[in-house]
Formats: structure tokens, sequence, C-alpha cells
């Protein structure tokens, strides 16, 4: 309506006046509303074709588009485990932060084995004391070991001395004896060596093991009762959350609530443009954005980054081919935006739906560029100025939003 008032200014106006007050022919006389296709037929056809080329020129390079949010990310409370609800400690809408105890399941079975754990480890302690005493045993085994050989060497000696010096004392039988005497206590030293080595190896080597063995399995039992513990993950609010003791949650059937992250969503948003505006809209561009939530207010913006996909043409790994005639309506541009200044969308809700305008500036290059034609010059000017038109555009609607949303939409 506004292109069409300002076109009719320069088209429709001068014609009229021409035929009025050149030719003068007089409203109601000549110019009736019988007539007023004739009369002013150049106008008219100038108008509608001028406006068409404005609000094309005005669309093309000052995109504008309704579907704009700021989106965010939810964090479900979910438990690792299932089991029933021991104790509650927020409430619904209470703010968090992260590492505050949400809630906490009974975890019989964990604490069980816990214990059980705790219990294999006093066991394996005990096993070291008494290996301790095993070697205490094994060196005194190997000492009396010892001296007994020693007894029986001595004994061998003494009666193999008395041999040689011709003593009809000694008889071949005794020193035959001494002998294999000796011989079987040698074989009793080394078998207390073994012993003690075999005690050592367990020492060093089997009761280590078990120990962490055991201290495995212990935190591996902490572990699983840690997880009866659910805690926030980040800095949030807590949302749709009603448990209470004796609840049952699971990891899969029913999950505890919703944890919103504070920062998610706040400070950026997310508009779809049409595909005509691939090559118009880049980052640095200045937008503006009006939303329900906040209405008569008028927020800066700027693009900061410019998706480089359509959503429509993702493929999914299926086992039917992808019929091209099944193809849904094109999809948007994925633009992200963010206040020009700092603080100037923090009253906006996450997942406040808002109407937005980017606008195409040429300043910069009639400033600086001299190889800009005359008419590229005055086109650029053209461009720049109806952007105006569209600002006032978005203005009217935001004034009434108000009225068409509680007014004529019934509510």
């Amino acid at each position: 309506m506004i292109e069409t008032l300002l076109c009719a200014l320069v088209t429709i106006l001068p014609d009229f006046l021409f035929r009025r007050f050149v030719q003068g022919k007089r409203v109601g006389q000549e110019l009736t509303l019988f007539s007023i296709w004739y009369e002013l037929r150049w106008g008219l056809t100038a108008c509608v074709m001028l406006t068409l080329m404005v609000l094309t020129t005005l669309f093309y390079f000052h995109p504008a588009t309704n579907t704009v949010a700021s989106y965010f990310r939810t964090v479900t409370i979910l438990p690792q485990v299932g089991g029933r609800v021991a104790e509650v400690y927020v409430v619904n809408n209470q703010e968090v932060k992260a590492g505050d105890p949400i809630l906490r399941l009974e975890g019989l079975s964990q604490k069980a084995a816990l214990e059980s754990a705790r219990a294999a480890i006093a066991q394996v302690e005990a096993s070291r004391k008494l290996a301790d005493t095993d070697l205490a045993q094994a060196d005194a085994g190997i000492a009396q070991a010892q001296a007994a050989l020693a007894q029986a060497r001595d004994d061998l000696e003494r009666n193999q001395t008395l041999r040689d010096q011709g003593s009809s004392a000694v008889r071949p039988a005794e020193i035959e004896r001494l002998e294999n005497l000796v011989d079987q206590r040698a074989a009793s030293v080394e078998a207390a060596q073994a012993q003690k080595a075999a005690v050592e190896q367990q020492i060093e080597v089997l009761i280590p093991a078990q120990m962490a063995s055991a201290e495995a399995q212990l935190q591996l039992a902490q572990a699983e009762l840690d997880k009866t513990l659910i805690s926030a993950g980040v800095d949030g609010r807590v949302e749709q959350f009603a448990l209470q003791p004796g609840d049952y949650v699971s990891p899969v059937l029913r999950p505890a609530g919703i944890l919103v992250p504070l920062a998610s969503g706040r400070n950026r948003f997310q508009a779809g443009f049409n595909q005509m505006s691939a090559q118009v809209i880049k980052p640095g561009m200045i937008g503006e954005i009006g939303c329900m939530t906040k209405p008569f207010t008028v927020i800066p913006m700027v693009v900061v980054e410019v998706q480089d996909v359509i959503a429509t043409g993702q493929l999914r790994p299926t086992d039917e081919l992808r019929d091209l005639s099944n193809m849904r309506a094109p999809g948007t541009i994925t633009v992200f935006m963010e206040p020009l200044y700092e603080g100037t969308a923090e009253a906006l809700p996450p997942g406040s739906n808002c109407l937005a305008n980017v606008y195409t500036s040429n300043h910069e290059r009639l400033e600086h560029d001299d190889s800009i034609g005359t008419a590229e010059w005055a086109f650029l000017h053209v461009v720049d100025t109806i952007g105006v038109v569209h600002a006032a555009g978005l203005r009217l609607r935001l004034l009434l939003m108000p009225v068409q949303t509680l007014v004529l939409s019934g509510h």
C-alpha cells in the first residue's frame, strides 16, 4: 500500500494535474468514475509498472520474513539407572547451578554391591597379613633346615676324617647314612626356600592383583551408587518437574523432567528467508526484528552467519529411492542474527516468534567506488532509499500486531 501511494505521486498525480489544469478537464464532468481509466490510462499504467518494479526491488534487496525464532535446547533430566525416588532436592521452576543435586534414587542393590566390594578389600588385606605370617614361618623353616643340614655335614665330615685316619670305629654304612642325611636335609633347605619364594610371590604379585581387582570393583560399585544421585549438568531452570519420593523413573520409559539452560536461545535468533535472498544476505548486514513477546519494539540486529545448506535438500539413508516429484516446498535460507547493541534483546524469552527485515546498504560502495556509472549510481541510491519503506512497513505491522492478535483473531 505504501509503495503504491508513493508510486502514484510520480505517475497518477502528474497525469491528473495535466488533465485538470492543462487540458481543463473537470472532475465530475470530463473526469468521471466511468472515464477515469481512459483519461488517466498513462498514469495508471505507469503506476502499476512502477509499483511492481519497486516491490520487486524492495523485497529482493531488503528481504523480509515472519519466520524468526530464538531456538533453545533443553536437557532431559534422565537417570542412568532406573529406580524409585528416595529424595527430591528441587521444585518446579527452580534455578540450579551445574553440579547441584536434583534427586536421589533408593539404590539398594548399588549399596549392597558397594559393601560387597569393601568386604572383598578387607578379605584381601587379611590375606596380606596372613601372607606376612607365612613369610616369617618360611624364614624360620629355612633357618631350621639350614641348621639341620649343617649338623649333618659336621657329622659326615667327622666320620670321614676318622675313616681316613684308619679308625675301626667308623663303619662304611654309617658314612653312607650320613651322606643320605645330608642330601635329605639339603633338599629340605631347598623346599623351605621354595616355600618362601612362593609366599613372596603371593605377597608381591597375587595379593596386589587381588587388591587391584577388589579396588576396581569398589570403584565400579561406587560409580553405580553415584548414578543414583542425579545432578544438574549445566546452569538452568527446572521445568515440567513434579516428582515425589516413591515415584519410579527410568532412562527409557520415564524421564524426571526438563532442564532449560539459562544461556540457551538468548541473544541469538534464526530467521528463514526465501531462496531468492541467497545472493543478497551476507554476514554483516544490518536488520531489524519485532516480536510478539515485546510489542511496539523494534530491535536492531546484525547478520552474523548464513547457513550454506538448505534443509529440504537433506538426504537420509533409507531403503527407498528418492523421487524428486515428491520434493517438498522449497526450503528457506537459515540466517543467524544477533542484537546490534548489547542488552537490547534481554527481555525476549527464548522461543519468541518474530518478524525480521534485513537491509542492503551500498553506502560504502557509493562513497569509495569511483568506477560506478551514472545509471548504476542512481539505481544504488534507489535501492538504499526504498529500504526506508520496508522499515516503515515493519513498524506498521508491529503496530497492528496486538490488534490482530487480541481483537481480530477472536481472543
